[in-house]
């Protein structure tokens, strides 16, 4: 089976680079500095805007090399994990204030990425859609969201969301994505 981090490459930011703008829209949102998971963070970008922020931030991927200046920094953690091995996921029981995946799809660990958004927390999620196989990859319908998917999985994670895109984007190169923002109720508030 393909692996969709092959065609990360692909993203002009995966080594690096600008934040999506989409994660940036929600980074203040839930306020506070609660802790953030980055899956699949490829070279760290949104971990680094979260770091800068004040957050703590779990960084997992399975090729940690870009993000070897992270290491010993207070408030970083750098995991390396590959996520599609079958093996267990690496962070059974901990929950953080905000889930950010972006260019990343691998449909088994749905259920563990949801269960790791604490109450009051939020997902930030931007990948490729359908679509996506006429501008280039990733072209493999397995790392390609069926239109409103990501909507259903905010659904069945009992998650609110906030806002949702369908859409082909023109940066940082054409790509038909979707995206959402979605938060989890806090029975508290």
């Amino acid at each position: 089976m393909p692996n969709l981090h092959q065609s990360r490459a692909t993203d002009s930011h995966s080594a690096g680079g600008s934040p999506s703008a989409w994660v940036l829209r929600f980074a203040e949102f839930p306020a506070g500095a609660g802790a953030v998971l980055d899956v699949a963070a490829g070279g760290g970008r949104h971990t680094r805007l979260f770091l800068e922020r004040g957050h703590q931030v779990t960084a997992v991927d399975r090729d940690i090399s870009k993000l070897t200046d992270l290491r010993g920094h207070p408030r970083a953690e750098v995991i390396e994990a590959d996520l599609e091995d079958g093996g267990p996921f690496p962070l059974i029981g901990r929950s953080f204030a905000k889930v950010v995946i972006v260019n990343y799809l691998h449909r088994p660990l749905t259920a563990h990425l949801l269960n790791a958004i604490s109450p009051g927390g939020m997902l930030i999620y931007e990948t490729f859609a359908v679509g996506n196989e006429r501008f280039g990859k990733p072209s493999n319908p397995d790392f390609l969201l069926h239109p409103g998917e990501l909507l259903h999985l905010a659904a069945a994670g009992g998650l609110r969301v906030l806002a949702y895109e369908d859409l082909v984007v023109q940066e940082p190169r054409p790509a038909a994505v979707q995206r959402i923002a979605a938060v989890r109720p806090d029975p508290i508030n």
